[in-house]
C-alpha cells in the first residue's frame, strides 16, 4: 500500500494522512466499539478538491473508502471494512453562508452540530437536529445518518432541514443536489442521499434550513414511581392536542449513573422514573401548556412536577439528559445502545418487556430515550472481555429488535443500520424490497467502493430469528 499513501499524502500533506499502527488504532470504530476494523489510511481533507483526489487515488489503488465525521455513530457505519481509507472531514469545518433573510446556512461536512446554532444565534435562528452528542457530532455524520435528537418530536429529524447537497461520487465527480429553495424537479436525490449512511458518497457541503428562535421556552420535570407511568404521560400529553418540543424519559438506573457523575444535575435518587416535558412557541399561550401537563402527569401518578425557573435550571434538566451516554461509562466498560423505535401508545407493555429481556439474561439495562416519537434507547453496559456476557448482550439485543418490530415499529430510529443492525434488515423487508435498496446504491456506487459491508444483510443470514416477521419466510441474502 505505500504507493497509495504516498498519492493520498501529496493530496493532504504527510500530517493530513495517517497510516502507521498506533496512529490507526483510534479510528478502528465509531462510538459502537463491538465492530472494529483496521483502516489502511485516514486522510484529513481540507476541501472538495482534496475529496475528489482522495476517491480518485483510492480508485487508482483498487481501495474503497469510507467517509467520517466525529465517530460518534452509534452503528458502526464508519468503520473500515475491507481496508477502506477513512476519508475523515472534520478539518473541512467552515461555515461557508449564514443567510439569515431566508433562514439557511451553507456548511462544510466538519462543521460541529451545536456550532452552527451559535454562530445563527445573533440573527435569531437555530439549527433544531440536536443529538445528544451535539456537542462533538458533525454536519456530515448527521446527514449520513438522519441524526435526530430530543427536540425531533416537533422539528422533525435532519432530513427535514437539508435543503441541498453537494456530494463526491464514488467515480470521483462531483454533484449538487437540491437548492436552497428545498424545491427541486425530478426525484428527491437529497432525500435518497440523506440517512444513505455514506454508502452513496461523501458530502462535502450541505445547505440546511434554519429555524427561528421560539419566543418561549418552558421546561417541566415530571418525577414518577416507574418508567411506565411516565410513558402513560406521555401518550396522554399527545392525546391532549399538544405538541411538546420535547418528551424525553430517564429511568432510575440511569438517575443513579448521571447523578454519579459529572453530569449531576440534582435529580430525585428514588424516583422510578423522570419525564422532561419542553413547550416552545408564542409565550402567552404556555402557561395553560404547563398546567395541562401538571394535569395530565398528576392523573398519571407523577408524585409532582417542576418547572424550571430560569435557564440555567433549565440547563440542568438538559444536562442530566445529553450527559446520560457518557455517564454509563461509570457502569461498564462497554456500552450498548439500541434505538428502535415503536408506535407510542405501545411504550408501556413494550418497555415492560425490554426490561425483562434484559433481567432474563442477567444484563445490566437502564433506559433513556425520546418518548414523544417512540424511538427507545435501551442501554446495556457490559464487558465485552466476557465472551458469555458479551454472547447474552448479543442475544438480548436480537430479541429486544424483533419485540420492537412486533409491536409495529422499526429497528432503528436515528442510528442507522451501518454493521450493527444489517443482519436484521429482513425483519421488516422482504428479498425485493431489500434489491431494491441495493439498486438505488448502484445508480450511485456500481463498483461498491464506498463504504462497502454496511445496511445490507451477510450471506450468512438475513434473520433466521424471526421468519415470521410480515407473515413470509426470509431467506439469505447476497450483500
Amino acid at each position: 500500500m505505500s504507493g497509495l499513501i504516498e498519492a493520498l499524502a501529496s493530496v493532504v500533506g504527510q500530517d493530513g494522512c495517517l497510516s502507521r499502527p498506533e496512529e490507526l488504532l483510534v479510528y478502528e470504530c465509531d462510538a459502537l466499539t463491538l465492530h472494529a476494523a483496521k483502516p489502511t489510511a485516514v486522510v484529513f481533507p481540507r476541501s472538495t478538491d482534496d475529496v475528489v483526489r482522495i476517491v480518485e487515488a483510492c480508485r487508482r489503488f483498487g481501495t474503497p473508502f469510507v467517509p467520517r465525521g466525529a465517530g460518534t455513530g452509534l452503528s458502526g457505519g464508519a468503520t473500515a471494512n475491507e481496508g477502506a481509507v477513512v476519508v475523515e472531514c472534520s478539518r473541512m469545518n467552515r461555515i461557508l453562508e449564514l443567510n439569515a433573510e431566508d433562514r439557511y446556512a451553507v456548511v462544510e461536512p466538519g462543521v460541529v452540530n451545536a456550532d452552527l446554532s451559535k454562530a445563527a444565534l445573533p440573527s435569531g435562528l437555530f439549527y433544531a437536529p440536536d443529538p445528544s452528542s451535539q456537542l462533538a457530532c458533525t454536519i456530515g455524520g448527521n446527514v449520513a445518518e438522519n441524526s435526530g435528537g430530543p427536540h425531533t418530536l416537533k422539528y422533525g429529524a435532519t432530513t427535514n432541514h437539508v435543503l441541498a447537497l453537494e456530494l463526491v461520487l464514488p467515480s470521483g465527480a462531483v454533484v449538487q443536489l437540491g437548492s436552497a429553495t428545498g424545491w427541486t424537479v425530478g426525484y428527491d436525490w437529497v432525500g435518497a442521499v440523506v440517512g444513505s449512511e455514506g454508502t452513496l458518497g461523501i458530502v462535502t457541503q450541505a445547505t440546511l434550513r434554519l429555524e427561528p428562535i421560539p419566543e418561549g421556552v418552558e421546561t417541566l420535570l415530571g418525577i414518577f414511581a416507574d418508567v411506565v407511568a411516565a410513558c402513560r404521560t406521555v401518550s396522554g400529553i399527545i392525546q391532549s392536542g399538544l405538541v411538546p418540543a420535547a418528551l424525553e424519559v430517564i429511568d432510575r438506573r440511569t438517575i443513579a449513573a448521571v447523578e454519579a457523575s459529572v453530569y449531576a444535575a440534582g435529580l430525585p435518587l428514588d424516583a422510578g422514573a423522570v419525564l422532561i416535558v419542553e413547550l416552545d412557541g408564542p409565550a402567552p399561550a404556555l402557561p395553560a401548556q404547563v398546567e395541562r401537563v401538571r394535569g395530565i402527569a398528576a392523573r398519571e401518578g407523577a408524585t409532582r412536577v417542576e418547572v424550571a425557573r430560569d435557564d440555567a435550571e433549565r440547563q440542568r434538566f438538559w444536562r442530566a439528559r445529553k450527559g446520560a451516554f457518557g455517564a454509563m461509562g461509570r457502569m461498564a466498560p462497554d456500552l450498548y445502545v439500541h434505538d428502535a423505535v415503536v408506535p407510542r401508545a405501545r411504550l408501556p407493555e413494550v418497555i415492560e418487556k425490554v426490561c425483562a429481556i434484559g433481567d432474563r439474561y442477567g444484563l445490566k439495562l437502564s433506559n433513556v430515550f425520546h418518548a414523544g416519537d417512540g424511538n427507545l434507547h435501551p442501554n446495556i453496559s457490559f464487558d465485552r472481555r466476557d465472551s458469555d456476557e458479551l454472547e447474552r448482550v448479543i442475544a438480548a439485543g436480537a430479541e429486544i429488535l424483533e419485540t420492537c418490530v412486533e409491536a409495529g415499529g422499526v429497528i432503528s430510529g436515528e442510528h442507522g443500520i451501518g454493521s450493527e443492525k444489517r443482519d436484521y434488515m429482513g425483519l421488516l423487508f422482504s428479498e425485493a424490497d431489500l434489491d431494491a435498496m441495493k439498486r438505488l446504491r448502484t445508480v450511485f456506487d456500481p463498483d461498491g467502493v464506498c463504504n462497502p459491508g454496511k445496511i445490507f444483510p451477510t450471506t450468512r443470514f438475513c434473520v433466521e430469528s424471526n421468519p415470521r416477521a410480515r407473515g413470509y419466510d426470509r431467506v439469505p441474502l447476497e450483500s
